[in-house]
């Protein structure tokens, strides 16, 4: 489908696979007709090829035994949050035509990487020319500028050559983040002393480094950042844990804000001790939510599956309006005496918001999405639960 010209900044990838012989046309189709509505106007896709947001889908597929699997890649110009939102809608498709399909993430490319790298490259080779050319009365202020750039330069660390700040080898702490940005973030702040996972899998090298140095992890304010936390307690020696805000990653935060991460750490067994005790109330407060909803609901959401429509209720459960999921979010700003949601959709951060400022208390969906923070008192349940 054409559009506007569009300069990507990330490439989603998705492999999918279908339970029978499909065609590329099935394959895009399905993309433009089950997205459609899911995320309302603003995300729908046609919209956004339309005006260049995002560019246009390949698909590569390859048939075999009665079943087609291949790969799509949709080029974005979103920003981060809303590319991640995109991807999340197309792992929600489940037909390709008549037949049966998955989809599923296989990685979201920042496409800028590579241009960043070529400037670096670019300025170093200017810095050299510079250097060069200067008269001699200068080449001594020269090499002062150069040596303290190279102080500040990021080093590779370890076996696996960790993107790392040059006093790693040396400080009795380090600071493990999740990336190279995050190291270099670090470093411009003055923290010299951190050194990145870079991976999906913990390093040998962190783990080595973990237990014989006082260690901090200090990771995303989002699910992934949860994750990566969780393994790192899991096969490393971890010391105390700080997180960035909710939504934020550590590669944007401020000085002021590493500054207060930083100090809030806590121990890793008090970390821990939160989590585990975190998960029982949330698990306490499930069972309580599935406990008090009506039979009369629960038949209700059996009948939506696949349907994209959407139910709210009060707090005796006398339903308050049924519509679209697509309408969901707008209706949202407008209800009042919210008690319930259910809706075939996915539980984003954004009706989470809109939800918590309502002060709803209970939203039943087909899955939930990544959801970086949300009001204590609200109950996330997905239709398997329920049902």
């Amino acid at each position: 489908m054409g559009g506007a010209s569009v300069t990507a900044k990330y490439n989603i990838t998705v492999y999918f696979e279908v339970e029978g012989i499909v065609e590329k046309p099935d394959v895009i189709g399905a993309i433009f007709g089950q997205t459609e509505g899911l995320l309302g106007d603003e995300m729908d896709l046609r919209e956004l090829q339309r005006t260049g947001r995002i560019g246009r889908i390949q698909v590569k597929l390859e048939t075999r035994g009665g079943r087609t699997t291949g790969e799509v890649v949709i080029p974005s110009s979103l920003d981060k949050v809303e590319t991640a939102l995109m991807a999340a809608a197309i792992e929600t498709i489940d037909k390709v035509g008549p037949c049966s399909a998955r989809f599923y993430l296989k990685d979201i490319e920042d496409l800028r990487v590579a241009k960043r790298k070529k400037v670096i490259e670019r300025a170093k080779e200017i810095l050299r020319k510079w250097e060069r050319e200067k008269v001699p009365e200068t080449r001594e202020i020269i090499e002062k500028i150069l040596k303290e750039i190279r102080m500040a330069e990021v080093i590779k660390f370890g076996e696996e050559k960790l993107p790392a700040g040059p006093d790693v080898p040396y400080d009795d702490t380090v600071i493990i983040v999740e990336g190279r940005a995050d190291v270099i973030n670090l470093l411009r702040h003055g923290y010299r002393n951190a050194i990145a996972i870079e991976g999906a899998s913990i390093p040998k090298t962190i783990i080595e480094l973990t237990r014989k140095k006082t260690s901090i992890a200090f990771v995303d304010g989002d699910r992934a950042g949860e994750l990566i936390l969780k393994e790192l307690l899991q096969v490393a020696d971890i010391d105390y844990v700080a997180r960035a805000p909710p939504g934020k990653e550590v590669e944007e935060l401020t000085a002021k804000e590493i500054v207060k991460c930083l100090s809030n750490m806590v121990s890793a067994e008090n970390y821990i001790t939160q989590i585990e005790k975190s998960t029982l109330e949330k698990q306490k407060l499930k069972k309580t939510a599935i406990q008090v909803i009506p039979e009369k609901v629960k038949e209700r959401i059996r009948e939506y599956i696949g349907t994209l429509k959407a139910t709210i209720y009060d707090e005796k459960w006398n339903e308050i309006k049924e519509l679209p999921v697509r309408d969901l979010a707008e209706e949202l700003h407008k209800i009042r005496n919210a008690h319930a949601i259910i809706f075939d959709g996915v539980i984003t951060q954004r009706i989470v918001d809109l939800a918590g400022d309502k002060d709803v208390k209970i939203i039943v969906g087909a899955r939930v999405g990544s959801i970086t923070k949300r009001p204590v008192n609200l109950t996330l349940l997905t239709f398997d639960e329920i049902l």
